[in-house]
């Protein structure tokens, strides 16, 4: 019988919106519950709820409220964190989000969402660049091990901080096809009243924060060519929070200035997980036109949900898109003339869709898991 994995995982860099980081620990616990296995979370008090909805079958420790603030947060950790990994008995101490404690026994395991903070620091600000290349750097030299969330991410990471490949672990996300499946009529009717959209209005979706990388103003640039050439082009509807893409804030506080019957992009803002699979697969088309992504989960939520997905080729999307999506350069140009092809051919849509579909079961987050209790009991190796 394997031993009980003696692992702390951090959970306390969760932002308040539940995003892309949430998704990543819910979904590694979940896959850690369906192999059986065990380990220590700690959490601030109002992310364990939700952790232990899907995962109930771990330990969960509430984090102090200091936590609450990321500065000292960040000093917790460096201070905290050790200790109550000594007191808990753990050998791992696993980070789930770039920054980890440099001092303390424990071994350090540390997941690297990605690299493009060194292969296109254009798309990142100034200050956040810095602070995640200082951080990466240091896992790279102090960690016990590095795990990245796709091969494209791990080979980003061995060219610009001159870590051995085949020393980096490579975990894939998953996705849970218990949350994002083609949606039924009820949820369908749910998000389109939330976003105020007639019953039988056709739309084209994005998700994510609006940052440099999403390239939401070539997204726009193209919308609005299509629906010069063509008015009866689906309205775009943008869900996600406002980043620090100020041009794409610019434009679309220009077309905030349209009545909303004739407004040909809607910000639906932050929508609540339940709702996700229903606005993707729901779609006409979702449309992801990123410069570059460590993993890129949106996409693999949208193929799980049933949509046509039209992307780029840009760093890891097709490892997880293979040949189930369709893709675009990334300028306004080449976005149009592939958008308006996916919508002039609802039988190359219905296509792409069973495909994500199929293709999306490949990526679950119990394999994601396995690997990760790979890293933790090689870590563990070093210390016992």
């Amino acid at each position: 019988m394997t031993a009980r994995l003696r692992v702390l995982l951090d959970a306390t860099s969760v932002p308040p919106t539940q995003g892309g980081v949430a998704r990543f620990i819910g979904g590694l616990l979940q896959g850690l519950d369906e192999l059986g296995e065990t380990i220590d979370v700690v959490a601030k008090r109002a992310d364990i709820p939700a952790f232990a909805a899907v995962a109930p079958s771990h330990n969960y420790i509430v984090a102090p409220p200091l936590t609450n603030r990321r500065p000292l947060r960040l000093v917790w950790e460096q201070l905290g964190l050790p200790a109550l990994a000594r007191r808990r008995g753990a050998l791992v101490i696993h980070s789930p989000h770039y920054t980890f404690p440099i001092l303390g026994a424990a071994a350090h395991v540390v997941t690297v969402h990605d690299a493009t903070f060194f292969s296109s620091p254009d798309v990142h600000g100034r200050v956040k660049g810095i602070f995640f290349r200082t951080w990466i750097r240091l896992a790279a030299r102090m960690a016990t091990s590095l795990v990245a969330v796709s091969q494209a991410t791990a080979s980003d990471l061995a060219r610009f901080v001159r870590i051995p490949a085949a020393g980096i672990q490579v975990a894939h996300l998953g996705v849970d096809e218990r949350v994002f499946s083609p949606p039924t009529a009820d949820a369908v009717a749910a998000v389109r009243a939330r976003i105020g959209l007639q019953p039988d209005a056709p739309y084209l979706a994005f998700l994510g924060t609006l940052e440099p990388r999403k390239n939401v103003p070539a997204l726009l640039a193209a919308h609005a060519t299509l629906r010069q050439s063509d008015p009866t082009t689906p309205v775009l509807v943008l869900s996600g929070a406002r980043g620090w893409d100020e041009r794409a804030a610019e434009i679309l506080d220009e077309l905030s200035t349209i009545p909303l019957p004739q407004r040909p992009v809607i910000e639906a803002g932050y929508l609540p997980l339940e709702l996700l699979s229903a606005f993707l697969g729901d779609s006409a088309a979702v449309v992801y036109p990123s410069l570059g992504e460590g993993f890129g989960l949106p996409v693999l939520e949208a193929m799980a949900s049933g949509a046509a997905v039209l992307t780029t080729r840009r760093l890891s999307i097709p490892e997880v898109g293979g040949d189930a999506v369709a893709y675009s350069e990334p300028d306004a140009g080449a976005l149009a003339t592939a958008l308006r092809a996916l919508l002039d051919d609802p039988d190359r849509r219905a296509e792409l869709a069973a495909a994500g579909i199929e293709r999306s079961a490949l990526f679950t987050w119990s394999e994601c898991a396995r690997r990760y209790c790979e890293a933790w009991r090689s870590a563990e190796s070093t210390r016992s």
